[in-house]
């Protein structure tokens, strides 16, 4: 019995050891349960990621343009606009721009910070190719009736998308989403806009009825009164439904007018913008009107029913759905102040 019983140990003993060799040799992945697992699941999921990425970068579509059938980036990443008011109908899409054209400065207020590394080019008779270039675009977005004598050149950078010139800005709103792939965007975008105009026409209404008012522009070398056939004026008088005088020439888009003019145009309200509110010679010849006898013996001054508005902020109004926007916000603040 005792040999037997050794035999047997010594059986046991080798099995044993037989066993821990083989886990020894096995590869650390295998034999590492959850932790190694996790590792493999991790370098696939990097991998696909990448992948995906990759895919979507090379994918691309083609639409029509004013100058025919263009191959574009399905998923643009870096868009370029030439226009003055792209970077409002870009970024209302959800879209900011790698460079853009710019009128001021700076950008307005409600850009600024959404903006803040997206590249300013300024306004000129050409496209700034090289600020273009060194902005890496995969796609331009550029207005025929400006960019078709560079569209070449353009082309060499980027693929390059002429838009139709259009009366409203509504319609290059769409023409820039049919070419992104964005039009329930930009039917949002227009919904919303039509509802807070709609807030802020009742509002008006209920502070100031049916008084009228006149919408005055400030300039380094004129004044303008905005009528209601300007974009401007239209958006004032017909969207925000403040009545306009009746002896306004309707014929008429504005007026340009001297300072002696003004009391010929003598409105319950008047809304005074100042077309750059950081333009010394701007302010300069505002001050010079707040002094004169015929500024101070306008029914609006006073009634203390003068609203100084606007400045950059103001200055896509009528043209972009962003400025718009503020817009009514400006206005109904104002007016709320002093009625």
């Amino acid at each position: 019995m005792k040999l037997k019983y050794g035999v047997f140990t010594g059986i046991i003993l080798l099995l044993l050891l037989l066993s821990a060799c083989a886990q020894a040799t096995e590869p650390k992945a295998s034999g590492s349960g959850e932790r190694g697992t996790s590792q493999s699941t991790t370098a696939a999921s990097n991998t696909s990621t990448s992948n995906s990425e990759q895919s979507n970068a090379d994918q691309v579509k083609v639409v029509q343009t004013e100058m025919g059938e263009i191959t574009i980036p399905a998923s643009p990443q870096r868009v370029v606009g030439l226009s003055v008011v792209y970077p409002e109908l870009l970024y209302s899409l959800g879209i900011v721009p790698v460079a853009v054209q710019n009128y001021h400065e700076e950008f307005p207020k409600y850009l600024q910070e959404p903006f803040a590394n997206t590249v300013k080019m300024g306004i000129a008779k050409t496209p700034d190719f090289e600020m273009i270039l060194a902005a890496n675009p995969d796609l331009i977005l550029a207005p025929a009736w400006w960019s078709k004598k560079d569209y070449e050149q353009l082309s060499r950078i980027a693929p390059t998308v002429l838009l139709p010139e259009r009366e409203e800005w509504p319609e290059e709103l769409q023409d820039i989403a049919a070419v992104l792939g964005k039009e329930a965007e930009a039917k949002q975008v227009m919904a919303d806009l039509e509802q807070h105009e709609k807030q802020g026409a009742d509002k008006l209404h209920s502070l100031i009825g049916d008084e009228t008012v006149l919408y005055v522009r400030v300039m380094e070398k004129e004044i303008i009164l905005n009528g209601p056939n300007l974009s401007r004026g239209a958006f004032i008088h017909k969207k925000l439904g403040l009545k306009p005088l009746s002896n306004f020439p309707e014929s008429e888009a504005s007026l340009s007018i001297s300072m002696e003019v003004l009391p010929e145009y003598d409105a319950d309200h008047l809304i005074i913008q100042l077309d750059d509110n950081e333009n010394p010679q701007i302010k300069k010849k505002y001050e010079e009107l707040l002094s004169t006898s015929i500024w101070k013996n306008l029914k609006a001054v006073k009634e203390n029913h003068v609203y100084l508005v606007g400045g950059k902020e103001w200055f896509n109004l009528g043209m972009a759905p962003l400025a718009d926007n503020y817009v009514i916000d400006d206005i109904v603040a104002a007016f709320e102040e002093k009625n």
